[in-house]
Parts: C-alpha cells; sequence; structure tokens
C-alpha cells in the first residue's frame, strides 16, 4: 500500500531515508527515475543511503507504474519518491493517487522557488495545477515535523 508519493530531484538521501521512512512506517522505498539506471555509480551510492531493513527498488516511470497497477508493491508500506514533478503528476494520474509531497525540485532556467528548495518552471506549474483541479492535495512539507503548506 502506498504511503506517500513524494518528489525529491535528490531521491534518497537523510530526510528521505530516515525522516520519512520512519514517519510513514515504510518498509519499500520505490526511487522513481527515468536516468538514476544509466549510471551505476549513482545506483550504488544511492542504495548505500538505504536505512537498515528497508528494501529500495530503482525503476524507471513507465517500469514503476505497471509495477504498482499489477499488485506486486501491494505487500509493502510504499513510499514512492519520484526524481521530477512531470514523473510524479504521471505516476499520479496512472495510479490513482490523491496526493503528492513536493520535497526537493532542482533550480534551473526558467525556474522560480515557491517555497525552500522547490522549484518550479512554467511547464511544471501546469502540470501540478491540472491535478490539483482534478481533486488531487499537492503539497510541500520537507520533513514529517514540519507543517504542510499547501501548493
Amino acid at each position: 500500500m502506498i504511503q506517500l508519493v513524494r518528489v525529491d530531484y535528490r531521491l534518497l538521501h537523510g530526510q528521505v531515508a530516515f525522516s520519512w521512512t520512519a514517519g510513514l512506517g515504510a518498509d519499500c522505498i520505490l526511487l522513481v527515475s527515468d536516468t538514476l539506471l544509466d549510471d551505476p555509480v549513482r545506483v550504488t551510492s544511492v542504495k548505500l543511503a538505504k536505512p537498515s531493513g528497508v528494501k529500495v527498488v530503482v525503476k524507471n516511470i513507465e517500469e514503476s507504474i505497471k509495477a504498482i497497477q499489477s499488485g506486486i508493491t501491494d505487500k509493502y508500506r510504499l513510499f514512492v519518491v519520484c526524481e521530477t514533478i512531470q514523473g510524479a503528476v504521471r505516476l499520479v494520474k496512472e495510479i490513482g493517487v490523491k496526493s503528492l509531497n513536493l520535497g526537493g525540485t532542482s533550480p534551473g532556467p526558467e525556474k522560480k522557488e515557491i517555497a525552500p528548495v522547490v522549484y518550479v518552471n512554467p511547464e511544471e506549474e501546469k502540470l501540478l495545477d491540472e491535478i490539483k483541479k482534478a481533486g488531487v492535495e499537492v503539497y510541500i512539507q520537507m520533513i514529517p515535523e514540519s507543517k504542510k503548506i499547501s501548493y
């Protein structure tokens, strides 16, 4: 069962590995990235951050959606971390999740900061507005103990 879908371009790091995983009681973290699997060194380093006793799986967006829809992930308390807003929105739409947590998104050209470490460009804003209008709760929250900020 999915506990949380979060966007965090850093994927697995201290906040995700310890604060969120423990706060959610997650026993499996699904890292959703279309680029991570192309870099074996990065995969290895990301997996080094995994908490003891927690399974970490890396899949691209397409494989992640298929795995969740197949029911194979139902046996886990699943924490889904997406590298990009585009990937997260696609996943949310296809699997019917009703909330999306924005953690960290990378800064870049044409991006504006909407909260500390959360940057969006016009295309990403449009995608977030679209799912919000469809009834998905979109919020910013760095760690479980901090207050949710509505997007």
